[in-house]
């Protein structure tokens, strides 16, 4: 039950701005993010099941992550992790469109991406949302396809606005908008494969159960002048801060 709340082009400071939680189980092994050893110009962390990521970005100017589509227990056998969709993007050279068009759906259980090499964004989902290059604004993605009005996507998108049109969207706000522990409504619980109990915790922007919930909350912002900013807060079981992990840098400047 991912959340990611992403700003493009809807600041005139700000051309970038993402705010993201990670929903997984506490028992998936995971290196926190940091520069990667075998890509030193992408930053993010790393999935050390599936070797792939859930977002990160590049010295370039690019950015992608990815989050699973809710649905219908689906066989993964044969088919690749979804996190190599988002290295895939960080480690090359084509432009969102071209990328997302390279794209076979069939190779992959139910995804949304969303991709950005600072000039333009795209999205893609292999469960009905299609390809399409987005204008700029602000967009919401969970376990649906794009902008589907979940309440708690929408509570978030809508405080985020509210921040940057107030002009506060530092990180110390745009991580507690993503602390948010309070549970949706009850009609959107959905008991098909989980105990209430559970289906109602991923109501939450911000979930705590014991097997599952949001893992990691992360900030990504690019500023006009080129500097971009990456902050990665993570979370144990009990929701309890247990580290964080920030860099910077600026587009188009190598790793020292």
């Amino acid at each position: 039950m991912c959340l990611v709340i992403l700003a493009f082009g809807a600041h005139k400071d700000y051309p970038l701005l993402v705010a993201a939680n990670r929903d997984e189980f506490h028992a998936r092994p995971t290196r926190k993010a940091d520069w990667w050893p075998d890509a030193p110009d992408v930053v993010g962390g790393r999935d050390l099941q599936a070797g792939g990521t859930w977002l990160g970005a590049q010295r370039g100017g690019r950015f992608a992550t990815v989050t699973n589509y809710s649905g219908a227990v689906e066989k993964s056998a044969g088919l690749r992790s979804r996190g190599h969709l988002v290295t895939d993007f960080l480690r090359g050279v084509q432009s969102p469109v071209e990328f997302l068009e390279t794209v076979n759906g069939d190779d992959y259980a139910g995804f949304n991406l969303l991709v950005t090499d600072g000039n333009s964004l795209a999205y893609l989902s292999n469960r009905g949302g299609g390809l399409r290059e987005l204008p700029p604004g602000l967009y919401g993605l969970s376990n649906a396809t794009l902008d589907e009005p979940w309440e708690k996507v929408e509570r978030i998108r809508k405080r985020l606005l509210q921040l940057l049109d107030a002009g506060r969207v530092n990180e110390s706000q745009l991580l507690q908008l993503l602390g948010d522990r309070n549970k949706g409504p009850v009609d959107e619980v959905r008991t098909e494969r989980l105990p209430f109990e559970i289906a109602h915790a991923v109501t939450a922007p911000f979930i705590v159960t014991a097997n599952y919930g949001t893992r990691c909350s992360t900030i990504v912002r690019a500023e006009r002048n080129g500097r971009w900013s990456f902050k990665e807060r993570r979370f144990n079981a009990s929701g309890d801060n247990v580290g964080e992990s920030g860099y910077s840098f600026n587009v188009g400047v190598n790793a020292d």
